[in-house]
Formats: structure tokens, C-alpha cells, sequence
């Protein structure tokens, strides 16, 4: 399916970052899933192939490219290694993105090229201790005085928050306007004061990655620094999770496909009444259909990219393809454990890494109802 699917520029971008994660990442995951240990040369090499600029025009360092190529380059990390591929999703779809799209022409000169090379890593700063699905609610205050924002607040289960440099921090500016009283403001933590971080531990999934609660007390962020005009925070913010969905959903498929391609490898080898498992027709059916709703995800986030590219309306897209790989990802997690038997419920196993891994990919970007309101309510107001 793959070789017709793509063109041949993205199959070349898809084997590159397949051998590379099958060098790098492979022989390092499950101790690094273990130990939780955070992969930071492969992050940082990942560089050198490019993927970081995908979609950042070429003055600010970048090399062009669309949310395809950057669809692939999400799912052959996660693929291998889940907690990468959301390091990448943080840093490249969310933070970068958000200042590709959004920020002035000085702060994409002052901040992107250090972020194509993977010298500073950026984190979305939008959850909160109590705010989650409803971002509206944000306590978190960014207060205007003499040309600065003293910004104020916590938040939480923050990809990249305490290795990050670049911070979008999400705050209300005008308490009284509700959405439109919310900024987005760049935050660079090695010139600010009053940032505090703290590791959050004992995830189930992703354990590799960084995911932090973030503290700012009094901390001074200049005008210059505000993302879009006044205002734009809450529109920024819907937009760029738009984008992200996509990621994820590539993300989800890279997961399954890892988890397809476990199950099959050990159906061959594991003999039971002396065969093969895969000789068994109920192995099999479970193999078809994992095979089947990987290829329909997978299809449903190329359809998205697509759409983003060709700069059409996607939000409806985004949050179908979302919505189905990250069910599709526990739906096939959950059969390699089980065609896995015994074996899928011990680590190091893959099938039992993608079981904990996949489930975050239906809560995180929007949880699964999230995304079916948004849905709903798109297809209600095209009828």
C-alpha cells in the first residue's frame, strides 16, 4: 500500500527515517522505557536529517515541506519509539509551528533557527492543573505593565517542560473578555527569572519522554514577545491543536503499525499443537483487522495533510483521523498483547510498551470526546 500511497521524494524521507530509528532507537527503547532515561542524542541527531525544519521556510533555517512529509516523519518514530516521536510532535508541531504560523518576521529569525537544529527544544504550555478539555479556563494571568507581561500561574503535563528553552505560554491578559482576553506570549526560559519546573514521574506510557508541571512566579516577558496581536491567544492555541491533531494521529498509526508488525513476527515463530500461531484462524482475524483499521487511519491522516496542504478547511478531518488511529493504536496494542499471550504482558516486549504508550494518544491534543463534539458540531453546521 505504501508504495502507491506516496511519492517517491516521501518514500525516500520514509526509509531514511526508518533506518535511522532502527539504528538509533532500537537497540535503546525498552531500557530507555525502563530507566525512563530521555533520549537526548537521538533527538538531537534527528537534526541532521532535516525533519525539524519540515514545513519552516528556508531564511529561517528550515527546508520547506508540508504536514505529509511531517505526518511520515512522526509515524516512523513512533514506530519504534513512541516517547521520540511526542518529543518531536511537542517541539516541531506545536511549539514550532505555533511561531512559524503566527509570530512576526523578527521573532522567527530570533527563535526558529535555533529550533531547526535542535539547540533549544520548545513545549506548548496550555493545560493546567484544573483546566484541561476546557482551555477557556485557563487561571494563568500574563499582566501588561510598562511594555512587559508578569506572567503568573502553573501548568501542567507539559511535553518537553523542563528541557525546553521555548515556551508558548498560554495566559489571560484581560480577565473580563473571556476567549479574547487570552494571549499567547514566547517565553525564552535563559532570559527569564521565576520559572520553576518539576519533573512529573510514574507515567503508564511514553516514559522516555518529559513531562513536566511548570511553575512561573512574577515572571517578566517583554511586549515583543507576544504571539499574534492581543488578544489571539485562544484562536492561536485552537488552531494550532488543529495541526497537531494530525501529528498525533500519525503518531497513533506509528504505534500500531510497531504493534502489527510485533504480532506478526511472533505468530510466525510461536508453535502451538505443533504449528505456527499465525496458522490459527482466529490469529488471523485478529491480524486482519488490525491490518485493516491501521490502513483506513492511516489513509484518514494522509486525507488531513492533504487537505492542510492544499490549504483547505481541515478541522473536521483532523479530528476524524484523531479520533480513529488513537482508537485504532489500543485497539491493535491491545491484540499483540493478546496474540503475545504471556510473553506480551512482560516488558521488554514491544506489545507490552505500545499497550501503555497508545492510550495517551486518545486523552492528549483533545480527548476522544473532544473530538467527537467537534465533529458533531461541524457536520450539524454543514447540514
Amino acid at each position: 500500500m505504501t508504495e502507491t500511497l506516496y511519492t517517491e521524494e516521501e518514500l525516500i524521507l520514509k526509509k531514511t527515517i526508518r533506518d535511522f530509528v532502527n539504528i538509533e532507537l532500537t537497540p535503546v527503547v525498552a531500557e530507555n522505557d525502563r530507566t525512563g532515561n530521555f533520549p537526548s542524542k537521538p533527538i538531537k541527531d534527528l537534526s541532521g536529517l532535516g525533519i525539524y525544519g519540515i514545513g519552516i521556510d528556508e531564511s529561517y533555517g528550515g527546508v520547506g515541506g508540508n504536514s505529509q512529509q511531517s505526518s511520515i516523519v512522526v509515524e516512523e518514530i513512533a514506530r519504534v519509539c513512541a516517547a521520540s516521536s511526542v518529543t518531536y510532535i511537542a517541539h516541531h508541531s506545536l511549539a514550532m509551528y505555533a511561531i512559524h504560523k503566527f509570530g512576526t518576521k523578527e521573532q522567527k529569525k530570533r527563535f526558529l533557527p535555533s529550533m531547526v537544529n535542535a539547540t533549544t527544544l520548545g513545549a506548548f504550555c496550555l493545560t493546567e492543573p484544573a483546566t484541561g478539555s476546557d482551555a477557556a479556563g485557563i487561571e494563568t494571568t500574563a499582566t501588561y505593565i510598562n511594555n512587559e507581561y508578569l506572567l503568573n500561574g502553573t501548568k501542567t503535563f507539559i511535553t518537553n517542560g523542563s528541557i525546553a528553552e521555548i515556551y508558548i505560554v498560554f495566559a489571560k491578559t484581560h480577565q473580563e473578555k473571556g476567549t479574547k482576553g487570552i494571549n499567547a506570549i514566547i517565553v525564552d526560559k535563559s532570559k527569564s527569572k521565576g520559572i520553576d519546573t518539576q519533573f512529573l514521574d510514574g507515567k503508564m506510557g511514553l516514559r522516555s519522554s518529559d513531562t513536566s508541571q511548570i511553575f512561573f512566579t512574577d515572571v517578566k516577558v517583554p511586549q515583543e514577545n507576544l504571539l499574534g496581536k492581543d488578544g489571539d491567544g485562544f484562536k492561536i492555541a485552537m488552531s494550532v491543536l488543529d495541526s497537531s491533531r494530525i501529528s498525533v494521529a500519525a503518531q497513533a498509526v506509528g504505534i500500531a503499525q510497531g504493534a502489527l508488525e510485533s504480532a506478526l513476527s511472533y505468530s510466525k515463530i510461536r508453535k502451538t499443537f505443533g504449528q505456527p500461531i499465525s496458522n490459527l484462524q482466529s490469529i488471523q482475524f485478529m491480524l486482519a483487522d488490525m491490518s485493516t483499521r491501521i490502513n483506513a487511519a492511516r489513509l484518514m491522516t494522509r486525507h488531513a495533510s492533504q487537505l492542510k496542504d492544499q490549504g483547505f478547511q481541515y478541522t473536521k478531518e483532523a479530528s476524524e483521523a484523531k479520533l480513529f488511529a488513537s482508537e485504532c493504536a489500543s485497539y491493535c496494542a491491545d491484540k499483540a498483547v493478546q496474540i503475545h499471550g504471556g510473553y506480551g504482558y512482560f516488558q521488554p516486549s514491544y506489545a507490552e510498551r505500545a499497550y501503555r504508550d497508545a492510550k495517551v494518544t486518545e486523552i492528549y491534543e483533545g480527548t476522544s470526546e473532544i473530538q467527537r463534539l467537534v465533529i458533531a458540531r461541524q457536520i450539524l453546521k454543514d447540514a
